[in-house]
């Protein structure tokens, strides 16, 4: 029995995943973690325009070095990355094995069969942007206090004020959004493990399973719904309470030093990848 026991108890242990750590800092005190959270946004804004434009092996490979590079002087430990589902792993394998018919240049010769690698290296061109874009953006969110956030972007819009943009309330609007995620996710994750343990009638015919199962996702709606409201009701009066909606982008919030060399160093690498994609490596590329 208590082998049993064990054997139950580690099963649950594997099946036991990471969730995914989103607009929460890790704790810590790092250069990455002192840099102007407008800093980053631009960092962001620059590195997303250059892959936009120029996908290629090079600026992806130099962006992914610095965000590896990033994440070492943030000393970001590694259970803050999420576990990856079995599901994902084999839609990504689908992926490939259907993207590899689509054949193209370079070909390799497997006896009698010619293989046209063109489409199966484009998806993985493809899927190594996605997830140097993911892991960027989770750079920003786990060495960025959310509340840093709104006086930053307040400040980076400061120059359209003059066309009368709103820049205070687009500021507010994206701190409060925010705020209010990662909460809105616990309470949901709190909701949806209290609907696992109410015990279940035991349905024969698929008409009852199928109306039960509808019941049940609008029992879920309306119960997320009133959370949120009530979410946002006490939000309102916490903001109330502090002086209204304007205190949360009136923080002082400016660049420093460290910030212009971080900055630079960003547009370095990327200029020198840009470079290198379109004359050496990229003309070889185009030349295979």
């Amino acid at each position: 029995m208590s082998s049993q026991a064990g054997a139950q108890r580690a099963r649950g242990t594997r099946q036991q995943r990471r969730p995914v750590v989103l607009l929460r800092p890790v704790p810590g005190d790092s250069v990455v973690h002192r840099l102007w959270a407008g800093t980053k946004l631009l960092v962001v804004a620059a590195i997303g325009v250059l892959l936009t434009f120029y996908p290629g092996w090079v600026p992806i490979g130099a962006v992914g070095v610095l965000v590896l590079v990033a994440a070492r002087l943030a000393r970001v430990p590694r259970g803050a990355l999420p576990s990856v589902p079995g599901w994902l792993i084999f839609l990504v394998f689908l992926g490939g094995l259907t993207a590899t018919f689509a054949g193209g240049s370079p070909v390799i010769d497997l006896g009698s069969v010619e293989v046209g690698l063109g489409g199966l290296l484009n998806f993985l061109r493809i899927t190594t942007l996605s997830i140097v874009l993911l892991g960027l953006g989770a750079m920003v969110s786990w060495t960025t206090n959310v509340a840093e956030i709104a006086p930053a972007v307040a400040t980076l819009g400061r120059p359209l004020r003059p066309l009368r943009i709103p820049v205070d309330e687009w500021a507010v609007s994206l701190a409060l959004a925010l705020r209010a995620f990662p909460m809105l996710i616990d309470e949901f994750r709190v909701l949806y493990a209290a609907r696992r343990l109410r015990p279940k009638e035991v349905l024969t015919s698929r008409r009852a399973r199928r109306r039960r199962w509808l019941i049940e996702v609008i029992d879920l709606l309306a119960a997320a719904i009133t959370v949120a409201l009530r979410r946002a009701d006490e939000m309102g009066d916490a903001i109330t309470a502090r002086g209204g909606a304007g205190q949360i982008s009136a923080a002082p919030s400016r660049p420093k030093a460290i910030d212009g060399w971080a900055f630079l160093l960003v547009l370095v690498v990327c200029g020198v990848a840009l470079a290198l994609e379109l004359t050496v490596l990229g003309t070889s590329a185009v030349t295979r």
